[in-house]
């Protein structure tokens, strides 16, 4: 067997070469590997190279806002190119500054002081070596982190998470408006029910989802930058004359984001918890629609499209199995799982800090990745449906019984109007109907001697389980 990259001489107790001596980096989770195309937008936001570069924004816009607001004695507004060079430091941020970063982090053994070292290290060339002492001034590694990790989140969602999710319930409502008089039978209690719509259904899909949306897309992103305890003591001793609740106040507003004048050492979170309880929410909804589509498609109503080349099974060649709902199931449970934990670890700290919500951020980018992955299922896999309107229709015409809840409403309302012989509708319908099949003969046989008025007769005779669908065509408008 020829040697590959792998250490010839590094195996597993197995006996087998050990990948993980590979020069080639072989990712451990499927998001890293098998699934990395469909999450990769994240990795600008979620992953520990965007925590770093965000964490260096951050830095470097605590320096030109100290700067620019004279906050500090001797240390005045720095020219609109020294701000520019700053700023560049975050625009070019590259893979040669990750591996920087990290080289400094194995010196350090610490990653925000990695940060600080590293910008430390370019002043000089932008004129301003006398202002090292100013970086990361008066803070704790927190007041950095809560807000790298807040502009990362909120990036992630308001330009990632939030535009796939809401292309998708755009999806949806468009196949709810294609398919708003398509009568279909409905099942309660898995058993056939009063006839609705397929749009409708559809419309209430999209109608879930979207007010989940509407309330992530109101979400607060807080932050602070307030010292060790959140006391100032450090600002103060230092610069006693510095209104340091306001420079606090306007830099966090600066970055786009809501100020918590109020912690610990650390942000306290709970606008994370409220954020990944709404997602959770969005997910398990999603989850629900899943279940529901691959139960349909399982009894017909929607047929697959093949995709060529493509296998189902690899012993039985006639399959098209629902993959992408399946998919997309297992990844909403993943990710609501782990924004759960997320939700009720994050909102705890013993006393003034604790790390157990350092380790615990470091899954956003995971649980938001099998959120996103299983989005990107379902879409693929609605664009590969066809509605089986004569299916549909089968099926509304071998259920009549269910026309029985329509006879006994008019039934009550002839016997209200005073027609006579109107008595007992429900028990009437109930022992004609309750676990029979009536087919149409039968039913209109049943109405034609009821003694209806003449109206109410023929409205009834005309009625069939494909007409008796309400209003739900019109309910459809309720998206727009």
């Amino acid at each position: 067997m020829p040697e590959t990259a792998a250490t010839a001489d590094t195996r597993t107790p197995s006996g087998r070469l050990a990948l993980a001596a590979s020069s080639e980096k072989i990712a451990l989770g499927p998001l890293d590997g098998r699934y990395q195309a469909a999450v990769a937008p994240l990795v600008d936001y979620l992953s520990e190279a965007a925590l770093n570069r965000d964490r260096v924004a951050v830095e470097v816009e605590w320096l030109i806002h100290l700067t620019s607001n004279n906050v500090l004695p001797g240390a005045g507004p720095l020219s609109t190119e020294q701000q520019d060079q700053l700023r560049a430091i975050v625009t070019e941020f590259d893979a040669d500054s990750v591996t920087e970063l990290a080289e400094i982090e194995a010196v350090t053994v610490h990653d925000v002081k990695a940060v600080e070292y590293y910008i430390g290290r370019r002043l000089p060339a932008i004129g301003i070596e006398n202002l090292t002492a100013m970086v990361h001034f008066g803070c704790t590694s927190e007041d950095i982190n809560n807000l790298s990790y807040a502009l990362g989140i909120k990036g992630a969602v308001e330009d990632v998470w939030l535009p796939a999710a809401r292309k998708l319930v755009a999806q949806i409502s468009t196949m709810a408006e294609e398919n708003r008089a398509v009568p279909m039978l409905s099942r309660t209690h898995g058993q056939p029910a009063t006839p609705t719509t397929l749009g409708k259904e559809l419309a209430v899909i999209a109608h879930r989802l979207t007010r989940q949306l509407d309330r992530i897309a109101k979400t607060e992103y807080l932050g602070k930058i307030n010292g060790a305890t959140g006391t100032y003591a450090a600002h103060v001793a230092s610069v006693p004359g510095a209104d340091w609740q306001q420079v606090s106040k306007s830099f966090v507003e600066s970055l786009g984001l809501t100020w918590n004048p109020l912690t610990t050492q650390i942000e306290s979170h709970d606008w994370q918890a409220e954020l990944y309880a709404d997602v959770a929410r969005f997910n398990r909804i999603l989850h629900n629609v899943c279940t529901d589509i691959w139960s349909y498609i399982s009894i017909g109503y929607f047929a697959q499209i093949p995709v060529a080349g493509a296998t189902g099974s690899s012993t039985m060649p006639h399959k098209v199995n629902p993959i992408r709902f399946e998919n997309a199931e297992a990844n909403l449970e993943i990710s609501s799982g782990l924004l759960d934990v997320l939700g009720s670890t994050l909102v705890t700290s013993r006393w003034q800090r604790d790390l157990t919500d350092s380790s615990s951020q470091r899954n956003i980018g995971v649980a938001f990745g099998h959120s996103l992955l299983a989005i990107s299922n379902v879409a693929k896999g609605l664009e590969r449906l066809d509605v089986a309107e004569d299916v549909l229709a089968a099926d509304l015409d071998t259920n009549w019984e269910v026309l029985g809840e329509a006879i006994q409403m008019v039934m009550r309302a002839e016997a209200i109007a005073g027609v006579e012989g109107m008595e007992n509708p429900y028990e009437r319908l109930k022992d004609l109907t309750r676990g029979q099949r009536v087919d149409a003969g039968r039913m209109q046989e049943f109405v034609q001697g009821l003694g209806l008025s003449a109206e109410a007769e023929a409205r009834l005779l005309a009625l069939t389980p494909g007409k008796y669908t309400g209003i739900a065509d019109q309910l459809v408008d309720h998206l727009k």
